[in-house]
């Protein structure tokens, strides 16, 4: 059995509480009664409720008094106001202050049913949306970031905790991790989605630029100021700013943005007026900028300010469980561009992603498909179409491992053999006839062969199922020659 949603109805009037709770006691809400707003706090102390029917006007502790103590407080009941003739007004300023709704006084027992229903459903949608995104991160990742490494993982939860509070968020790691996004997930898991997201890389701005960029100026403020402008922090009103690379800031914006920080305004170029603003901050960078301020290159008291809350983003060498969804996500984005039917990768050029460190991250690695994708004439994508600096490293000494104590020419010839009919294929996109062509054997050497070494099989690796070739078999009338291998 379900269990019962808990009201407390917080009003002076003895007569409407009485009323009002045999009402909700008759509609299946267990109901308690608080006869002022200090009463309902001493109540808050020992009891949860789901919702909280108040007065507006009351003795001492009115209304908005009372919704202000329980936010202060971190008290999580929906509340709903009731007001008499002429206090409407009050009771819409509440709403801004975190009431869910209001009922006019004197009201009929249908209606305030009606609206406690109403927030009943709200609650229930907030609550399913809430383990929905929850599911989401565990399972899929959000906002654009795929993972399956347990401290990204962690990282999304975080994002998901912090998300509601104005608090400066400071996101580090390398260039390519997905510092952007992480600022982007935050944003739009935030009450500040509907807001604007506004991104600045402080690096890529002119020094003589930047303070007008950020801040805004007016007219005649320098020669070029023809008009007033808005700075990227007004653009940024009610929403998120991205402080991109914030260790390239010179220091006289360093001091500028501490006073913005904490007097939560800015000041035009140009202008003696303040503005406020109301904009949450996140800072992004590849410094460490605890080194930066040891050397007095960054401000202590503003990396103080911007790193309240930190992430750091693990770079992609360290978490390439994430590779293979990467590919994946990668193969979808750009083979639904380009308008190719490719269906995964092979095994050799797997291994060489896989194996190869990505010092530019996922950023890197999805350049690498994008070319990939656009160059490959096969459904599936070979070796030969990764750029050349991975092609490289995964040919050096054949791709193969000899052991120290491996002496038998023929077992390593044959790995070689072996290695040199992969790249062959790989180089013709499956074609047998042309690779033969390239490894100098008959087409019915070559068939042989890869019987042999078990070549024929599809690879079923860490993407989707690979395929088999489906290119022509027609054999030639050669004998099949020794590169070295067996029979």
């Amino acid at each position: 059995m379900a269990q019962k949603l808990k009201v407390l109805v917080v009003d002076d009037e003895e007569n409407l509480r009485h009323w009002l709770k045999m009402i909700l006691v008759d509609a299946n809400y267990d109901t308690e009664e608080a006869a002022s707003g200090e009463d309902a706090i001493r109540k808050f102390e020992d009891n949860i409720y789901d919702f909280v029917l108040c007065d507006i006007k009351m003795p001492r502790m009115d209304g908005p008094a009372l919704l202000h103590e329980m936010r202060r407080r971190q008290i999580p009941a929906v509340v709903i106001m009731m007001s008499a003739y002429g206090n409407e007004e009050t009771a819409v300023e509440s709403m801004k202050f975190g009431a869910y709704d209001y009922i006019s006084k004197p009201f009929r027992q249908d209606e305030i049913l009606m609206i406690l229903r109403k927030a009943e459903e709200r609650e229930r949608l907030v609550k399913e949306n809430r383990i929905l995104r929850r599911q989401m991160v565990s399972e899929y990742g959000f906002g654009g970031i795929i993972t399956r490494n347990p401290q990204m993982q962690d990282i999304l939860q975080t994002v998901l905790k912090i998300a509601d509070y104005k608090t400066t968020v400071l996101v580090s790691g390398e260039s390519g991790t997905g510092k952007e996004l992480i600022a982007r997930a935050i944003h739009y898991s935030s009450s500040r989605k509907d807001g604007p997201f506004v991104a600045v890389n402080c690096g890529a701005i002119p020094e003589n630029l930047l303070e007008s960029e950020l801040f805004g100026h007016v007219k005649g403020a320098f020669t070029d100021a023809s008009y007033t402008k808005k700075g990227l922090f007004e653009e940024a009103d009610e929403g998120t700013i991205l402080l991109d690379e914030i260790g390239e800031l010179p220091a006289l914006l360093q001091v500028k943005l501490l006073r913005v920080l904490q007097e939560e305004e800015v000041r035009r170029v140009g202008d003696t007026r303040p503005i406020p603003i109301n904009v949450r901050v996140i800072a992004a960078t590849v410094h460490d900028l605890t080194e930066e301020v040891k050397t007095n290159r960054f401000r202590a008291d503003l990396f103080y300010r911007v790193n309240v809350l930190s992430i750091h983003i693990p770079p992609l060498r360290d978490r390439k469980e994430d590779i293979p969804i990467l590919l994946n996500h990668f193969i979808e984005k750009f083979a639904s561009r380009f308008n190719k039917p490719i269906r995964g990768v092979s095994k050799e050029a797997t291994e060489a992603i896989m194996n190869h460190q990505w010092s530019g991250n996922v950023r890197e690695l999805e350049n690498a498909m994008e070319r990939a994708i656009a160059l490959t004439e096969s459904e599936i994508v070979q070796l030969i179409d990764l750029p050349p600096y991975l092609r490289e490293k995964s040919d050096s000494s054949f791709g193969i491992f000899i052991p120290q104590e491996e002496l038998s020419i023929k077992r390593t010839g044959q790995k070689m053999e072996r290695q040199l009919i992969r790249r062959a294929l790989d180089k013709t996109g499956g074609n047998r006839t042309q690779a033969a062509k390239l490894l100098e054997i008959s087409h019915r050497a070559l068939i042989y062969k890869i019987k042999d070494y078990g070549l024929d099989k599809p690879f079923a690796g860490p993407l989707k199922s690979y395929g088999e070739d489906k290119l022509e078999q027609s054999p030639d009338q050669d004998e099949t020659p020794n590169l070295g291998g067996s029979k």
